[in-house]
């Protein structure tokens, strides 16, 4: 497997991971009834449940352009030596990001959002190239 496809499924599964510590939180906090209803009038989520949740959203935001540059570079044959630090960047980036969001630490956050767009952009330059 190219170290970009792996790196994208890594990416898909850290997507359905982040989705596990609010899930958890929430059920715990309103009960399974009130998870498994319609979620209306839902209350706020605050604290680490509720940058959990943002942290989750945003990587669901940023997966989409992330996975059609991959999946663009598999099917022109492009990958690379930029590509591959692009995907690699993106990742851990990512990771970052999750792990400061949750933690709340802002600056952390942004420069760990900022390593996972620049491997974006590495991505996009070796396509254009």
């Amino acid at each position: 497997m190219q170290i970009e496809l792996l790196f994208l499924a890594l990416s898909a599964a850290l997507c359905l991971v982040l989705t596990l510590p609010y899930t958890a939180a929430l059920v715990l906090k309103l009960g399974p009834s009130v998870m498994a209803g319609n979620r209306e009038d839902f209350p706020a989520l605050e604290g680490w449940v509720g940058r959990a949740r943002r942290a989750h959203a945003n990587m669901v935001e940023n997966l989409v352009p992330f996975a059609a540059l991959i999946i663009v570079a598999a099917v022109t044959n492009a990958f690379g030596q930029g590509t591959a630090i692009g995907a690699q960047l993106f990742f851990w980036g990512r990771v970052a990001h999750a792990g400061a969001y949750i933690a709340g630490v802002p600056w952390l956050r942004t420069g760990a959002f900022l390593i996972s767009y620049v491997g974006m952009i590495l991505i996009f330059v070796a396509l254009v190239r």
